[in-house]
């Protein structure tokens, strides 16, 4: 285990330490202060009993969304740092920093072009993630590897960052018969990626081999919490390309529920 994945391992567990109820307020109030928290969604800071609980916060009210099939919507809420479509199975982390989709998904006989949209959850974020339009799940691919820290400042400095961290890699269908592969790459800090559908999938673990999970029958509606992060990290999203039209731009900031594109129904 590396020195990143051992510290992430380490604030994971000092995260869910509870406090006497003084100074835990104490603490959540300053980590709400200083990434300037929007609070107006979730219950009050005293509700919560460590920093873990307020890294998961949920929401209080489920928030409205385009129901329309074919309307895809943000599956979290984040920034947009890059997106577009791949060109020799080659993506962008940001301007001028590529990654191979092929290493990403672990899928060495990948073939076609891609789709993608990066979306970078920060500390401020709400951290759970949800289906992006009715999909069916066909396997989770956990893929081992180090935790960086997957801010903007290292993805310039880290040669194809999101290959060499710890992700969860789902296979999905879309109702336009598309496939859609939704990524979910761990970073430094974050001491767990979990997801509802399958207490399997454990992350931020002493694993150092790909295990895959495959499913039948497993169909999640547009809006389904798919699980969370504990604190922040990245959703990248691949889809066969020009099956979705996205609306997006760099650096756009998103949330969870937002209409981001709309689904190609002749392609």
């Amino acid at each position: 285990m590396n020195s990143d994945n051992l510290f992430s391992q380490i604030f994971g567990k000092v995260a869910k330490l509870s406090f006497i109820r003084p100074v835990q307020e104490f603490i959540n109030s300053s980590y709400i202060k200083l990434f300037k928290i929007d609070m107006s969604e979730f219950k009050p800071v005293s509700e919560y009993k460590n920093l873990n609980e307020l890294f998961t916060r949920e929401l209080i009210k489920s928030r409205e969304f385009d129901t329309a099939d074919e309307i895809f919507i943000s599956p979290s809420d984040g920034t947009c740092l890059s997106f577009g479509s791949t060109k020799d199975l080659q993506a962008f982390s940001i301007k001028g920093m590529s990654y191979s989709v092929k290493e990403l998904l672990g899928q060495d006989e990948l073939d076609g072009e891609y789709d993608f949209a990066n979306i970078y959850l920060s500390p401020k974020d709400y951290h759970h993630y949800h289906a992006p339009c009715d999909i069916t799940v066909k396997k989770a691919i956990y893929i081992p590897g180090k935790l960086y820290s997957v801010a903007v400042k290292w993805l310039g400095k880290v040669e194809s960052l999101y290959t060499k961290n710890e992700r969860v890699a789902l296979l999905c269908e879309m109702k336009n018969g598309k496939k859609l592969w939704l990524v979910f790459v761990g970073a430094l800090n974050v001491g767990k990626m979990k997801f509802s559908f399958d207490e399997r999938i454990q992350t931020n673990a002493m694993a150092n081999f790909t295990q895959i999970y495959e499913y039948e029958n497993l169909h999640i509606k547009k809006g389904e919490r798919l699980g969370n992060f504990e604190l922040g990290s990245t959703i990248v999203i691949l889809s066969e390309k020009d099956a979705i039209e996205y609306n997006l731009f760099e650096n756009k900031e998103l949330k969870f529920a937002e209409s981001v594109g709309i689904l190609k129904k002749d392609c």
